[in-house]
């Protein structure tokens, strides 16, 4: 269901963006900006697919190229004010819905999932997020 309601975020977009070209927003949005290499290994995805994925979020102008003063060669992929909007457009979609679905229990039956879903979120850890430790593939 959680899933789904992510998914359908992405309709009321009007499907601006792919799945996978939302999930490296997301990232970007989390991690800030950072160098293409380290996208790809948040996303569990090869750096040339990122690439590619960045090449069509820069044409959008979702997303921008840089680099660190450090060392020139390195690029790195920040949000633009239009994908920090997207992503925060998804964001309070998905929240206006869970609270229609939660809308729909009595307030015991919402206190009773809130509850539960504060439990899974602890036993999951750190290994399900946006930036998981773990690469989450797309």
């Amino acid at each position: 269901m959680l899933a789904g309601v992510a998914l359908r975020s992405l309709e009321a977009l009007d499907s601006a963006v792919t799945l996978p070209q939302f999930r490296l927003l997301a990232v970007l949005a989390d991690l800030g900006p950072v160098p293409t290499g380290q996208a790809a290994r948040t996303l569990g995805l090869d750096p040339s697919t990122v690439t590619r994925l960045a090449d069509r979020m820069v044409t959008a102008r979702h997303v921008a190229r840089g680099t660190t003063p450090q060392h020139r060669g390195v690029v790195t992929l920040e949000l633009t004010a239009a994908g920090r909007d997207l992503v925060a457009a998804a964001d309070a979609w998905r929240r206006q819905e869970l609270a229609g679905i939660m809308a729909r229990l009595a307030p015991p039956e919402q206190e009773a999932v809130t509850t539960a879903l504060g439990l899974l979120v602890a036993a999951a850890g750190d290994d399900y997020g946006i930036t998981a430790r773990r690469p989450v593939p797309l």
